[in-house]
């Protein structure tokens, strides 16, 4: 039943997710998808099938043992393979091959489908990658679909390889390492995130031009890291609360709670990092319109300098306007002007002259304009 109904959702028409799948990448040097793929009795490595359909037959030869299957960036005929293989929901598959998920973990009868978002500071274009990782977990075996190069598993597994005691819990200590590795990977994206906090605390402080730009870059990321890192509060309590009734014993459960204390600190941080952010932006936009406002300002001063300036020189044009006025109409050469053959006419436009260059003198004075 699972099967047909994978193969009609199949062709259904395919969800808008389907397209930004990063799968669809081409990439030349990926051979194949199946990483790794083992089985565990004990704790121990006891053999590495070289197909799934190896695994599974392991896994009815060996009561007790266990298949951990690790995949990159399967095919999606692959994934429906490994779908019948181990009994996996449809709908599991179905988010496993959109990908594109929020974090969650559902369960499906005795299989648990857990989403996870990994991150990534790159150091050198200082931005911040995400990734997309899908563990199925069953009674018997645990499947990871990485659908990007964080985390790197290969290194967990190592990891859980050198502790047999850890491994011999089974799935649920795999799932704790995996999601231990997880919230590890994000504590060099906190550094990471604060270090470009600073350098743009003090791009907004020396006024650079370019510090809104980059401060809207970093709050998307942040918010996107946040997104990422949120549900993971809510998803580990739901797993230390249920391990007693799945088998995990005390150890595993401390380890679990020391795990959920790792990423509570990364959502506190995360959420301060997001507050700062909005802080800064609105310092920036303060300071932008403080220096805007003294610019007016100067602006404004310069305009009333120049105001004055202007006065003044209308002031002495006015002035000397007067002067020329009288001069203008005295030396006219019309012998009808009395003035011309009067005897004290030029001490008269003389005097009328300084009279009026005086009189307009005092009245700009009063005003200020002098």
């Amino acid at each position: 039943m699972a099967r047909l109904r994978l193969r009609s959702w199949m062709k259904r028409e395919l969800a808008p997710e389907h397209s930004m799948d990063p799968r669809r990448v081409d990439d030349q040097s990926i051979k194949q998808s199946v990483i790794d793929n083992a089985i565990y009795v004990n704790g121990q490595r006891v053999d590495s099938p070289l197909s799934l359909g190896g695994a599974i037959d392991c896994l009815r030869d060996r009561p007790g043992s266990m298949a951990w299957i690790g995949l990159y960036r399967p095919e999606d005929d692959e994934l429906i393979k490994v779908a019948e293989e181990f009994s996996l929901h449809d709908l599991a598959i179905e988010d496993a091959i959109v990908a594109h998920q929020r974090p969650k973990a559902d369960r499906y009868g005795t299989t648990l489908f857990v989403v996870l978002r990994a991150a990534q500071y790159l150091d050198q274009p200082e931005k911040v990658a995400f990734g997309e990782l899908h563990v199925f977990l069953g009674p018997d075996f645990v499947i990871t679909v990485r659908h990007s190069e964080a985390p790197d598993l290969a290194v967990v597994r190592r990891r859980m390889e050198a502790d047999p005691d850890l491994l011999r819990q089974g799935p649920q200590a795999v799932l704790y390492a995996i999601l231990d590795a997880v919230v590890d990977g994000y504590a060099p994206v906190v550094a990471g995130l604060q270090n470009d906090i600073d350098e743009i605390e003090v791009q907004v402080f020396g006024g650079d031009p370019a510090a809104p730009r980059r401060i809207y870059a970093l709050s998307r990321e942040v918010i996107e890291f946040q997104r990422a890192t949120t549900p993971l509060i809510a998803m580990l309590d739901g797993f230390i609360a249920g391990s007693p009734k799945y088998g995990a014993d005390e150890e595993l459960q401390s380890y679990l709670r020391d795990v959920a204390d790792h990423a509570i600190v990364v959502t506190e941080r995360v959420a301060g990092f997001r507050q700062m952010l909005q802080d800064i932006l609105i310092v920036n936009s303060t300071l932008v319109s403080q220096a805007q406002n003294e610019e007016m300002t100067k602006l404004t001063a310069a305009s009333i300098a120049q105001g004055n300036e202007v006065k003044k020189i209308s002031a002495w044009a006015a002035i000397l306007f007067a002067p020329t006025l009288v001069g203008t109409i005295y030396g006219m050469n019309f012998d009808n002007m009395p003035e011309l053959h009067w005897t004290f006419g030029y001490p008269l436009a003389v005097v009328l002259m300084g009279v009026v260059c005086a009189t307009l003198y005092l009245v700009f004075k009063r005003r200020d304009w002098l």
